[in-house]
């Protein structure tokens, strides 16, 4: 193992391996099949890649992550290693050109989705590839009983016919007993070697606290712990709304979700990552491919859809070793509506049928037409016409995205339209007096021949990569061109793109993965459940309430949970809590949040209390949510 260590000290500057890094690398360097499960933060990538480096060829990495594909393809490009990613938006000659780089370019690293093995064509081409090893990342997607089954996994087993003598490496960070076998059955994984780390975090302290002012809360936790903090929210507007308010209060704080420009999210995330900001507020859309080791407290303020998620997005906190706060705030009013949201929004055979239909018919796509076409997709404007509940419909799309009937990019995109309306000679005459211009309208001229006559959509990506300039500089370019009557110029704002990989037929497009669709729908129950058990259950220790989630059955009290903190304490009578909130309000009314700025006691204790006496009707809580005597 020393030339693995060489590796690891060479290009990622890291003295010793991890456990179990060096174990699962011996495993593949031997040729054995090998599945890995290993907590977030863990270092997975490591596991395939030094040892592909090890060895002459190319190492196929899967993955269904976009953003992590790019992130590990740009760092590895960093440090010198030559690596390409098949990531969506890219046309069938680029394809074939990267692929023939693979073969011919000496590349150590070829990412695709699992979506790609589906097309004949590449299949055929990675046959012809000298591949060293091939590695699955997010392995539970394979498994029908995984929180993100996708049936492209099924697909991956067909290169075990074609690279008998290959090792396959499953890597997934979250995965129960079931899930496990599952997957090593779809991989057709022969005899393999498992490598199982414990999900135990004891520098990381489980806090579920029951609260009615969760601002004021979070308040108090991120001014009592200044470091870095991530707070997780569901939705958009949560995001904007709550960093809003955070910044009111005098913490710096910025957001992150989906529907943001790629600039706009890296602009937000390097505030956080230089620590101009203290928080980032931010849906599940943020986290993949992050790694800040001091973050000190992650916040749920609103209830995960599963336990799954909720493992690793609070992970991210305390990966330098050091103690830190995984934190869930729950309010009485929580439970329902996250049974509200995710039951009642759960697609239907039906409704999926009806959507898929209508999401055709928005785009004027005939009954056996369609395949490879691709349109920029505002999914407010589509449920408005229809008449759709958002939700449901987001839910919808996915669910499609996942079976690989259609590819949804929920990356913000501006459709950029052009064209010139004077003649190409006074363009030329404007060129020569504006020398600066001239390699970015150069660059639209020869990409885009027919934008003289017609209206014409152009990639300013492109165009920026192709005259050697900035996205900024080419918008700038565009925006004078238009001041000065030179082009038409339109930019319009979607909220993601829509590719379809399937022909057109309607129920029997539906009809072939509504299997899918049930076992998918009840799955999502049970783990809302496992979600709202983990929550209410105040009888044991929240870090064994998870590891026994993944089946880890014989752990012992963390020690530093909001439970066993809570055993350490000799608790206040209740009869003396709610003395004291009986004191309190025959001065004036009061909040729950100043009865226990004033009481000193648990927030939990508080609320508690507060029921006991509106159950037995001592007090009484006023339309202004305050509480007074009766």
């Amino acid at each position: 193992m020393q030339e693995a260590l060489s590796i690891l000290q060479k290009y990622w500057k890291h003295d010793s391996f991890r456990t179990p890094q060096a174990e699962i690398i011996a495993s593949v360097l031997s040729g054995c099949d090998t599945f890995a499960l290993m907590p977030t933060g863990g270092g997975k990538s490591i596991c395939f890649q030094i040892p592909a480096m090890m060895r002459n060829g190319i190492c196929l990495v899967i993955s269904p992550l976009i953003a992590l594909m790019k992130d590990q393809t740009a760092n590895l490009q960093k440090i010198g290693i030559k690596a390409i990613a098949l990531t969506g938006g890219i046309s069938t000659d680029e394809i074939s050109d990267l692929l023939d780089n693979c073969l011919y370019g000496n590349y150590k690293f070829l990412y695709l989705s699992p979506e790609r093995l589906q097309a004949d064509w590449i299949m055929d081409r990675i046959k012809n590839l000298p591949i060293n090893l091939i590695a699955i990342d997010e392995a539970h997607c394979v498994s029908q009983w995984g929180h993100d089954f996708r049936p492209a996994y099924l697909k991956i087993a067909s290169l075990k016919t074609h690279f008998p003598k290959i090792p396959f490496l499953a890597l997934t960070a979250t995965a129960t007993e079931r899930v496990k076998e599952d997957v090593i059955i779809q991989l057709g994984l022969e005899n393999p070697a498992i490598f199982k780390k414990s999900f135990a975090r004891e520098n990381l302290a489980y806090m579920v606290f029951n609260v009615e002012d969760k601002l004021y809360r979070l308040e108090q936790i991120l001014k009592k712990n200044p470091q870095p903090s991530i707070i997780y929210v569901r939705n958009r507007k949560a995001c904007l709304d709550t960093a809003s308010q955070l910044e009111a209060l005098g913490i710096k704080a910025t957001f992150y979700h989906g529907g943001l420009h790629s600039r706009e999210k890296e602009k937000n995330m390097r505030l956080w990552m230089d620590e101009d900001v203290q928080a980032i507020v931010a849906t599940n859309a943020f986290g993949m491919g992050i790694d800040k080791a001091n973050v000190k407290t992650v916040v749920h303020i609103q209830l995960p859809e599963n336990l799954e998620n909720y493992y690793q997005e609070a992970g991210r906190g305390g990966r330098n070793g050091e103690k830190a706060f995984a934190v869930l705030l729950n309010s009485p009013s929580d439970v329902q509506y996250s049974e509200n949201q995710i039951l009642n929004n759960l697609p239907d055979k039906k409704f999926l049928n009806e959507m898929y239909v209508k999401l055709c018919n928005f785009f004027q796509i005939a009954y056996g037409e369609g395949i490879d076409e691709q349109f920029s997709f505002n999914i407010n404007q589509f449920c408005v016409q229809y008449g759709f509940p958002i939700l449901k419909t987001f839910n919808g799309l996915q669910f499609l995205d996942r079976q690989g009937i259609i590819t949804l990019s929920q990356e913000f995109s501006e459709k950029v339209t052009v064209q010139f309306i004077i003649e190409s000679k006074e363009v030329i005459r404007y060129t020569s007096l504006n020398p600066q211009d001239e390699e970015i309208i150069l660059a639209m001229l020869r990409t885009y021949p027919g934008i003289y006559e017609v209206v014409t959509p152009i990639n300013i990506s492109l165009i920026a990569k192709k005259s050697g300039s900035k996205e900024n500089q080419v918008a700038a370019v565009l925006q004078k061109l238009q001041e000065r009557q030179i082009i038409e110029y339109h930019a319009k704002s979607n909220d993601s793109t829509i590719t379809f990989n399937e022909v057109r037929e309607d129920d029997r497009t539906i009809n072939r993965v509504s299997k899918y669709l049930e076992n998918q729908n009840n799955l999502k129950k049970a783990q809302l459940e496992a979600v709202l058990d983990y929550v209410t259950n105040d009888k044991s220790c929240k870090s064994r309430q998870l590891l026994s989630y993944f089946g880890e059955k014989d752990s012992q009290n963390c020690g530093i949970c909001s439970f066993c903190i809570k055993q350490d304490k000799t608790p206040s009578p209740l009869s003396s809590i709610a003395e004291k909130i009986l004191g309190l309000l025959q001065t004036s009314p009061m909040s729950s949040r100043e009865i226990q700025m004033y009481s000193k006691f648990p927030d939990d204790a508080i609320i508690f209390a507060l029921k006991q006496l509106l159950e037995t009707n001592k007090i009484e809580l006023l339309p202004n949510n305050k509480y007074t005597l009766k």
